[in-house]
């Protein structure tokens, strides 16, 4: 299966697990953007030689250019050239910028008419309305990256219009799972960045051990899949095997299981509506044993609730 993808935050986790999917499928990558890690951008410049790559941070952006200056590459710099190899016409975009800075691209790629794999949720957590109607209006398809949510994307595929009655949102619960919120007060950042499944970037992986994490893909949710807040079930899930399911009206739940591994979720993003081959582990439910899940301590982990209530 041949694809043309552009990768934003290719030196992040999720990039660099998308630039692995596409090592593994001999995808083309025609541009890349990041910030400003130059030593690992000119790796990955020299091993995929895509077209273009924009580089946020100005300074950075100059010195690749002298590193790449036996390339044909195009260095670009700032917002506006990531903005500009976003609106690179590719078979998908696959946005994995860190935090608000996502967003101007996201709406560069649509209003060129890419379609996105999304890891950016903040994208839709601040402007979720406005990127759903120019999606609408640019025939653009937001095909979700977030473990949890394509999940939830998979478990509908086939589902009747009308026929979803609740998402069940599962959390691995973090680091901290089963604390006190008094025994929360002396926790380090080392502990928090120690996630028990899930291999992250360190703010995810921060806003994962508060439940913060997870109170953002609610809000995520509820504009990717045109449901209301009260209509989502957060479960603590330790496992991470389950990693999201629906409930349907006639009280039938799909959900979709899998090792932790975010190639998963990355490659039926770039390769959706079709499967690609096998990029992760496969799943030995015996190994497992059992699954296990429970309702989020909303006293200990008062995050989720905060951003509930924002939605």
């Amino acid at each position: 299966m041949s694809k043309t993808l552009v990768i934003l935050g290719s030196t992040g986790s999720i990039g660099e697990q998308a630039l692995d999917v596409a090592r593994k499928n001999g995808y083309v990558v025609k541009a890349l953007a990041a910030g400003k890690n130059i030593k690992k951008l000119e790796a990955q410049a020299r091993e995929f030689l895509p077209e273009q790559i924009a580089v946020s941070d100005n300074e950075a952006a100059k010195e690749l250019k002298i590193k790449l200056a036996d390339t044909n590459i195009r260095v670009l710099s700032s917002e506006e050239g990531v903005c500009e190899v976003a609106s690179l016409k590719a078979d998908i975009v696959l946005n994995a910028i860190v935090g608000i800075a996502g967003l101007k691209p996201t709406l560069a790629a649509i209003n060129a008419k890419n379609d996105i794999a999304l890891a950016n949720k903040e994208t839709l957590v601040t402007a979720g309305d406005l990127v759903n109607a120019e999606a609408k209006k640019n025939n653009v398809k937001i095909i979700p990256v977030d473990s949890e949510h394509s999940a939830i994307f998979q478990s509908l595929q086939g589902v009747p219009q009308g026929a979803l009655s609740k998402i069940i949102l599962t959390a691995s619960g973090g680091p901290f799972w089963g604390k006190t919120k008094e025994e929360l007060k002396n926790v380090t950042v080392a502990e928090a960045l120690n996630h028990p499944n899930w291999s992250m970037g360190s703010k995810i992986t921060i806003d994962s051990a508060t439940l913060m994490n997870k109170g953002l893909e609610v809000i995520e949710a509820v504009h990717l899949f045109g449901v209301k807040p009260d209509d989502i079930e957060v479960l603590v899930h330790r496992q991470s095997i389950l990693h999201s399911a629906v409930e349907l009206s006639d009280g039938a739940v799909i959900g979709q299981m899998g090792t932790p591994d975010m190639r998963l979720p990355i490659e039926y993003a770039i390769t959706y509506p079709q499967r690609g081959g096998m990029c992760c582990d496969r799943l030995h439910l015996a190994d497992i044993g059992t699954l296990t899940f429970a309702k989020p301590d909303r006293e200990a982990f008062p995050c989720l609730d905060i951003c509930v209530n924002a939605i």
